[in-house]
């Protein structure tokens, strides 16, 4: 994908974003960015299991954590 055509669709989104928040109460937009939120955190966390398993494992997560 080329820059220009991700610059858009990027912008596009942050536009129906910004449009979806606007347009509904706080409760309603709240909601679907904790999906967001705590999906990261999920993915996040199941990196962390998985690197802990491989050889120097440990070492690599503290290394990440003091970046």
């Amino acid at each position: 994908m080329s820059g220009r055509k991700r610059d858009k669709s990027h912008a596009d989104q942050v536009e129906r974003w910004a449009r979806f928040v606007r347009d509904n109460p706080r409760r309603v937009w709240k909601a679907e960015q904790k999906k967001l939120i705590d999906s990261q955190i999920i993915i996040a966390n199941r990196f962390y299991s998985k690197l802990e398993k491989t050889s120097n494992g440990e070492e690599k997560i503290n290394r990440l954590r003091n970046i």
